[in-house]
């Protein structure tokens, strides 16, 4: 589980195709690593650690993975958001973020706003149901809070930190982008649609 705080940034070292999924490596500051088998949050997506060297650790990808999030359009040289699993005395700063990425959504405009900026992103239907004005929402593992909400296209205020210590400074139109919608919400939908057996 993560608070959706990027901390730090990593660097894809390694992109490779298998059968049915794809390796991935990537390069990461020290207080970042990983141990073996840890989680590690890879732009909001959940991750374990299969291979550990010199400030790298390696990851395995399933056709599942590949196929609900932005990780396989991924190249050397890419920048990603990173965030170690939370601990029982760590700040929630965020909110409940579990790596488990539900869609991938399409930024459709980065609009400066004097020392902000104005993100706009069109998300999947699906996701529609989880999202609300003052809602949390996590983009590419970042805890953001939703501004505005018109059919299918959220609004998010981006404050300068939030920028500049993630890959949201590379966004542009058409950038595609990992969604996950608030765990809380997704369980008072579920719960409304009972009744259930028992």
């Amino acid at each position: 589980m993560f608070t959706g705080i990027i901390k730090g940034m990593g660097t894809v070292r390694e992109v490779r195709g298998l059968a049915h999924g794809a390796v991935l490596g990537f390069d990461v500051p020290a207080p970042f690593m990983p141990a073996l088998g840890d989680s590690m949050a890879v732009n909001g997506c959940c991750l374990t650690a299969e291979t550990i060297g010199n400030g790298y650790f390696g990851v395995q990808l399933s056709a599942e993975t590949l196929h609900r999030t932005t990780l396989g359009s991924l190249q050397v040289g890419s920048r990603v958001n990173m965030e170690l699993p939370l601990t029982l005395q760590d700040l929630l700063g965020g909110h409940l973020v579990l790596g488990h990425v539900d869609c991938v959504g399409t930024v459709l405009a980065m609009e400066r706003q004097g020392d902000n900026h104005w993100l706009r992103i069109r998300a999947p239907g699906e996701l529609l149901p989880f999202l609300a004005v003052k809602g949390s929402v996590a983009v590419d593992g970042v805890s953001l809070t939703i501004a505005e909400l018109t059919g299918d296209v959220f609004a998010i205020a981006l404050i300068p930190h939030s920028l500049h210590a993630t890959i949201a400074q590379w966004y542009h139109p058409g950038t595609p982008v990992n969604l996950e919608a608030d765990c809380l919400a997704r369980y008072v939908k579920r719960l409304m649609e009972g009744p259930f057996v028992t």
